[in-house]
């Protein structure tokens, strides 16, 4: 991996956080057909049923896979059943492997990032793709053979989330014709931001990551029902403050909150 991308990436995840602190104007609420109560935002699943104490952990993976032997370990224990959307650098990566086989093995699922992590529009201009659709599936379909290589199949991950958790209403019809459902994390916390570092404006330490959550179910009149909480399964080395170390705290305060937490395609079918 070259330092230019590192730093382009670095940048974008940035900004990514940026935009996302700034939090959401309007949420476009549809119905999806045979069930209601999902939230979707320009085309995508953004909340499953807000009256069911049902609720997603999501991790998703690019270059860092740190903190994943602790997270299996916790998952296994508590025997909660997550949902992993990887790069296809990430499947590739030899040093990975072994952990890509244990989370089929245990059950977990495992989905799609694109292959090679792009960013599919303008951070002010949203409108705005910097990719074309033969861009688009050139690189999805990339992503996806390397699944395959693992015993994935497409009809075995039909859900997607964007590289940046960045995208538009053409970006979620050009999934839709590829055959997948795009979905994105729920907002409202900042569990997201558990891949920043002190260097970064964005930065949130675990603590405060963790009271977002806190306060949310708190402060929601539904709480954390159809929730999908996105973390990531390894962070860069300059982040010490790993928030997956908190995870089994979080998996307790779930579980005496009455959450259920289950897959995202348990969640969402």
């Amino acid at each position: 991996m070259t330092h230019g991308y590192q730093h382009l990436k670095r940048l974008c995840l940035l900004l990514a956080g940026i935009v996302f602190l700034m939090g959401l104007k309007k949420a476009d609420k549809l119905i999806l057909p045979g069930k209601d109560h999902m939230t979707w935002y320009k085309g995508a699943i953004i909340r499953g049923d807000s009256t069911q104490k049902k609720m997603a952990l999501v991790f998703t993976g690019d270059e860092f896979a740190d903190g994943a032997h602790h997270i299996l370990q916790k998952l296994k224990d508590l025997h909660i059943k997550a949902s992993f959307f990887f790069t296809g650098r990430f499947y590739s990566n030899p040093s990975f492997k072994k952990i890509i086989l244990q989370l089929k093995k245990e059950g977990h699922y495992l989905g799609a990032h694109s292959d090679q992590h792009l960013l599919y529009c303008d951070w002010i201009k949203r409108d705005s793709l910097l990719v074309s659709k033969s861009e688009f599936n050139t690189d999805l379909l990339a992503n996806y053979k390397r699944m395959e290589n693992f015993g994935i199949r497409k009809q075995d991950a039909i859900f997607y989330i964007p590289p940046y958790e960045w995208y538009n209403d053409t970006i979620a019809a050009w999934t839709k014709d590829f055959g997948l459902q795009l979905i994105n994390n729920t907002p409202g916390t900042i569990s997201h931001a558990d891949y920043t570092t002190p260097a970064d404006v964005n930065y949130r330490s675990s603590e405060k990551i963790f009271q977002s959550i806190i306060n949310y179910e708190k402060n929601s009149t539904s709480g954390l029902n159809g929730f999908i909480l996105l973390l990531h399964i390894g962070t860069d080395p300059k982040r010490t403050d790993k928030f997956y170390y908190n995870l089994e705290d979080l998996l307790i305060f779930l579980e005496k909150k009455d959450y259920q937490s289950v897959s995202i395609f348990e969640l969402l079918k």
